[in-house]
């Protein structure tokens, strides 16, 4: 191994971000080589559809590459890990949402009725991957506390990178994550 290789291994995520923002390709590789294999574990628990995971990966490292003087040149809390799954979960919503516009277009035309509101994708996979009164619990749970709950159970995300997620403050993430629970107690109760 080369010594220009051994010094990219020996970076941490927030490291190779920096080097990434000065046009680095070798730490871009070392970044996607740390980092595709566990985004793509986490992106497949959301979507179960490959090409879609296949593009928000494409489309989620083309954005780091593009924008890695914006986290590097940031005085944020966060860590890059944490702000590369931001833009994945980002890139992830986009696909959901073009998707069912995609999808509901052609049968509003030949119908010539006004759409009807379908549950996002993510929702639909959480709900079919969890069963009985739990599942029932989750599906009843208002759509803004269920989003909290999603980022910050399912996909392990601190209250500041779910608030960075969700473009809320991070106060309104706890309070929600503490009606999440309760409403959760009280329905399994």
């Amino acid at each position: 191994m080369g010594s220009r290789r051994r010094t990219l291994t020996a970076l941490d995520e927030e490291g190779l971000v920096r080097l990434v923002a000065k046009g680095d390709r070798a730490a871009f590789e070392e970044l996607y080589r740390r980092t595709a294999p566990w985004l793509a574990v986490r992106l497949r628990r959301r979507c179960a559809d490959e090409q879609i995971v296949a593009e928000v990966m494409q489309e989620t490292y083309l954005a780091v590459w593009r924008a890695a003087g914006a986290f590097a040149g940031a005085a944020v809390g966060g860590t890059a890990v944490g702000w590369l799954w931001t833009i994945a979960a980002r890139r992830l919503v986009d696909a959901f949402r073009r998707r069912a516009h995609h999808a509901r277009l052609p049968e509003v035309m030949a119908a010539g009725v006004a759409p009807t509101v379908a549950p996002a994708a993510e929702d639909e996979v959480l709900a079919a991957g969890v069963d009985g009164e739990v599942g029932d619990a989750l599906r009843r749970l208002a759509p803004e506390l269920g989003d909290v709950l999603r980022a910050m159970v399912l996909d392990g995300l601190t209250v500041r990178e779910t608030a960075v997620l969700l473009g809320l403050p991070e106060g309104t993430v706890k309070t929600r994550a503490r009606r999440a629970r309760q409403a959760m107690r009280e329905a399994l109760s």
